[in-house]
């Protein structure tokens, strides 16, 4: 990560062309295309206020140590676990999609071994674009803006949401079933689409 922030340092030094020399060499050695995944756990401040902070923070950790394995399974990088979300990202559109659905299809078969105050459930958003990615560390770029936006604040508990970009990756366009959505956030029009499993 430091040697980012250096060449964040250097971009912001320089003015002009050297400013734009800068900039092209962040995105050579650090832009990646990729399919970005995020997941955001459902009921962070109803559960911290009825059942506490300990509570809570259990259920991220089960969240962690159940989504982890799937990422990795479906050939993804998990980013980072930020909170209550987890953030990834995976060569293959396809292979985001089949984690999502994996993790969702997991945390409903662990659901039913717990009580009801201990339920996890997540939404889920996907996007693709080229984006500056520090490997383990951090991602930044349109497509993790989106995908961010997607999972946290626009998909309902259960749900997995795809860009239209990033399903027009797919090397099989059936593959997936999904039904377009519509959403307007903060002044932009949104076309999504919602993977149905």
């Amino acid at each position: 990560m430091q040697s980012f922030y250096q060449a964040l340092d250097k971009y912001n030094a320089a003015n002009g062309d050297l400013a734009k020399i800068e900039e092209n060499k962040l995105w050579e050695t650090y832009g990646k295309d990729r399919a970005v995944l995020c997941l955001d756990m459902s009921g962070f401040t109803y559960l911290v206020q009825k059942h506490g902070l300990t509570h809570f923070l259990g259920m991220i950790r089960r969240m962690q140590l159940a989504t982890a394995p799937i990422v990795k399974r479906f050939n993804g990088e998990i980013i980072k676990f930020e909170a209550d979300n987890l953030y990834s990202c995976f060569n293959k559109v396809e292979d985001a999609i089949q984690a999502a659905i994996s993790i969702n299809i997991a945390l409903q078969a662990m659901n039913t071994m717990t009580e009801d105050t201990k339920d996890l459930f997540v939404s889920i958003g996907i996007a693709y674009g080229k984006i500056l990615l520090i490997e383990g560390k951090d991602m930044f770029g349109d497509a993790v803006n989106l995908a961010s936006k997607l999972g946290e604040d626009i998909a309902e508990r259960g749900e997995i949401l795809v860009t239209k970009e990033a399903k027009a990756k797919l090397e099989n366009k059936d593959e997936f079933e999904f039904k377009p959505q519509q959403y307007s956030v903060s002044g932009i029009s949104l076309e999504v689409l919602k993977v149905l499993y």
